[in-house]
This record gives structure tokens, sequence and C-alpha cells, in this order.
């Protein structure tokens, strides 16, 4: 039996909820209703002070437990707090990273990236223990033994510059998604081009169709915008595509908030989202 990893679905297929229906329902004795409320919660961004206190209480539940020891409603609720972007939830998303589910501890990394808050670095800068040698399949299950992709795109995002040496070994991991993670990281950490160019070689060299999406993703999250031809004429939906160029385009932007004009860069990769459409 193995545990999914993916909670989310079409909200049609739950109870239609209002904010204080879902917050109240995080204490139902219900478990469906609590592990469809935590989802719900962080779905539709539920900005409450209230939300976010019953959420982070959530992510000490016990009741709902799976056969081989899983907490689904700690996943929904760790998910649900990175989206809702409150860092009150930072110091228990850390506590969850020493969670025995390995779905909580890559769920509360992920949210740790969302918030952005560089107190999580030390925390987990120890789940990379052991380094490569240490990140193999654990015997009968469909995972590692830590969420190393999770764990090093957190550490990209919050600039934990003092884990360069610890992050870059993983380029030679033999899982190319953790390859995509470190070069993605790797970028963000040192603006070194030729982290976001292995990126680029894997999005034209991969035959996998879902590595390439990520591919995608990992560009358009660094903004390395170099790679915008290669994302406009890359084997996939242009669905991927227009996300990536937008995260490209974003970063431009941002760069250029003090002027009043808009660069050439930017109007290159508004015209080839043109082109997409």
């Amino acid at each position: 039996m193995i545990e999914p990893s993916g909670e989310e679905f079409p909200a049609e297929n739950g109870p239609q909820l209002t904010p204080e229906l879902a917050i109240a329902n995080l204490q139902s004795p219900d478990l469906s209703l609590r592990y469809y409320a935590a989802w719900w919660l962080g779905k539709f961004r539920v900005k409450k002070a209230d939300a976010v206190d019953a959420l982070i209480a959530a992510l000490q539940d016990e009741a709902d437990r799976t056969e081989l020891g899983g907490y689904p409603l700690r996943r929904n609720a760790a998910r649900a707090l990175g989206k809702l972007g409150d860092t009150r939830a930072v110091p228990s998303l850390i506590e969850c990273l020493e969670c025995s589910d390995f779905y909580v501890r890559e769920a509360a990394a992920q949210s740790l990236e969302m918030l952005r808050d560089h107190s999580a670095a030390s925390a987990l800068i120890k789940m990379l223990d052991g380094g490569v040698a240490e990140a193999v399949q654990v015997p009968g299950l469909p995972h590692l033994t830590q969420p190393y992709e999770a764990v090093i795109e957190a550490l990209g995002a919050i600039n934990a510059t003092e884990a360069i040496g610890l992050i870059e070994p993983f380029l030679e991991h033999p899982l190319p998604r953790v390859q995509c993670a470190t070069a993605r990281a790797m970028y963000q950490l040192t603006q070194n081009p030729i982290y976001g160019e292995r990126l680029v070689q894997m999005l034209l060299v991969t035959d996998d169709l879902k590595l390439r999406r990520v591919v995608l993703g990992d560009l358009g999250a660094i903004g390395y915008l170099a790679a915008a031809e290669a994302i406009a004429q890359a084997k996939v939906e242009n669905s991927f595509k227009l996300i990536a160029l937008k995260g490209l385009l974003e970063h431009q932007l941002t760069d250029e908030l003090d002027s009043l004009s808009i660069s050439d860069d930017a109007i290159r990769v508004m015209n080839l989202m043109d082109s997409l459409l």
C-alpha cells in the first residue's frame, strides 16, 4: 500500500463552505470534514487570523492517521499555511520537519519556501545531513529518505547562502528532479548563469515530458531570462510555457520598478508570450 502525497481535489466534490464553517470544521469529530476544511482554507486563501491559528493547531493532530502511520490532516494544514502567507506559522512548520510522515515534512518544507523566512534555514540544512550518500530511496516506498527537492528549493528561496557547500553536491544526485532543484537553488544563491544553463540543457535533452514541465517551473521561479527562447520552443503544452515566461517577466519587471520604461528584454518576453496565445 502506497500513501498518496497529493491532497488537492475539485471543490465541487466536497461540501460547500464559508470561511467560518471551514474554521469550525477543523474541530469536527468527522475527520473527513476536518481534512477537507484544511484544504479549502488554503485553496481559497482564507487569510483570517483564526484560520491560521486553527491550521497551526491542526499540525499537532493525532486523530487522523493512516494504516501506515501518515497524518493526512497535518499534510493539508501544512500546505494551506504556506498559501496563507502568515509567518506566525513558521515555528510550527519547522517542528513538522521532524515528523515521521515524509509527506508532512515535504509539505512543511514547501510552505517554508513560500513564507521566505530565513529562520527556517538551520532546520532545513539539518535535513541534508549525510549528503548525497544518504539521499536514497526508502525500501518499499516511492520516496527518498527526505524530501530533498522541497528542502533544497526552500533553502534557495530563503537565500540560505550558508548552505551552498551542502547543496551543490546534489547536482550529482542520480535523480534528475533533485539535480534540477539543486540547479534552481544554486542559481538563486549565487546568480551564476552556469546553473541556469544547466536547467536549459536539461530542458533540451530530456525525453521525459513531466521533467520538462518541472524544468519550466524552475526556470520561471528563478527568472532566468536567458532561457526565454528555449522555454517558448520547448516540447511542452503552451500553458506551461506561458506560466514559465510569466515568471521571467515578473522577475524582470520587479527589477525595473524604479524605471519609467520597460526594457527590451521584458518586451521580448511579452512577444514570446503573445506568440503562444
